[in-house]
């Protein structure tokens, strides 16, 4: 604990330091790449495994199961009807979930009887229920709008709060980038697309913000004063872009710590109820919400900040400022080379 206490201790004095703005452009190629990775992911896999909830069809919960092993009840649908695909879980101890594509009534029944045979149960503890295409097109519908609808009013917030709408694009550059590779995992994976998956995508993109707001609001702290000259001298010989730098190294250990609080019981859930117990109702809530926030934390470091530096090195005030802070330290590196 002591040596990480030092290490902070190191970047928040500037004794420590990584190059986040330094080497802003090679960042943004990498983040570049990984997001046309992740769109590719889906494209090459033939999309999303997309839920009943979205694509409509039928359901089973099967209750009270001594032996709840989920071959068990793909072997009874496959036997009893001509479904294609079928998706079978389990969501809780001794409760099986079966998904398939929509059934007409003679399947429905074949399927449940089938499934009372397979696990032994009686048929008051199979329920069966379907979810119509409309109804299904609606929620995709509902779930776009809602990620748009957040998107403008984050970037409209943003902008409001920081009065720069550069800090607002870089923040939504890098939500966008964690929400774009989260999804593109998401899609390796093969993890169904639920509701629930969604609710994370949204978590996703609130706490990218979060930890952006972070990090800019020590920026905008680092960073005052220094274009209009009345930064206070310990600040006012040193570059914006060091500055951008600085303020980024100084919340590291912040953003650190908070992803770390953040995935714990996330990865509790993720590994331990669905691999280790069995449970896979949370799988696809839990796998968003863990892979997103160690994204969306990677994405405020090495592509949200770093846009932000890059955006600004062209204002003409910024490009005035670096000279007039860089021509000292260079004129000292010239004379320490003299001698």
């Amino acid at each position: 604990m002591s040596r990480f206490a030092d290490f902070g201790n190191a970047l928040h004095s500037g004794r420590t330091s990584y190059p986040f703005v330094g080497r802003a452009k090679l960042w943004l190629a990498i983040a570049a790449a990984l997001v046309g990775l992740s769109l590719l992911v889906p494209v090459v896999k033939g999309g999303f495994n997309l839920g009943i909830d979205f694509t409509g069809g039928s359901e089973f919960t099967v209750s009270a199961v001594a032996d709840p092993q989920v071959e068990t009840g793909r072997e009874a649908v496959a036997e009893s009807s001509d479904a294609a695909e079928v998706e079978v879980t389990n969501i809780a101890p001794g409760t099986i979930r079966v998904q398939t594509e929509q059934l007409d009534d003679d399947e429905t029944l074949a399927v449940k009887d089938a499934l009372v045979e397979a696990y032994g149960v009686s048929e008051d503890e199979v329920t069966s229920t379907f979810v119509g295409p409309t109804w299904g097109a609606g929620v995709t519908r509902q779930a776009l709008q809602g990620l748009v609808a957040f998107v403008v009013l984050a970037t409209v917030l943003m902008a409001l709060y920081f009065r720069t709408w550069k800090m607002s694009v870089s923040a939504i550059a890098g939500m966008i980038a964690s929400v774009a590779i989260t999804a593109g995992v998401y899609s390796l994976v093969g993890f169904e697309v639920t509701p629930s998956a969604v609710i994370g995508f949204l978590t996703v993109l609130s706490y990218s913000l979060y930890d952006s707001v972070v990090v800019f609001d020590k920026v905008r702290e680092n960073t005052e004063g220094l274009l209009d000259g009345t930064a206070p001298p310990e600040r006012a010989g040193r570059r914006f872009s060091d500055q951008v730098n600085l303020a980024v190294n100084q919340t590291l250990v912040r953003s650190i710590n908070t992803s770390v609080v953040g995935i714990l019981p996330v990865g509790s859930i993720l590994f331990i109820g669905w691999l280790v117990l069995g449970a896979g109702t949370l799988k696809d809530l839990s796998l968003s919400l863990f892979v997103g926030i160690i994204v969306g934390t990677v994405a405020t470091l090495f592509v949200a900040s770093p846009m932000y530096a890059l955006l600004r090195s062209r204002d003409a005030d910024v490009r005035e400022q670096e000279a007039r802070a860089g021509a000292p330290a260079e004129r000292a590196a010239q004379e320490a080379a003299a001698h």
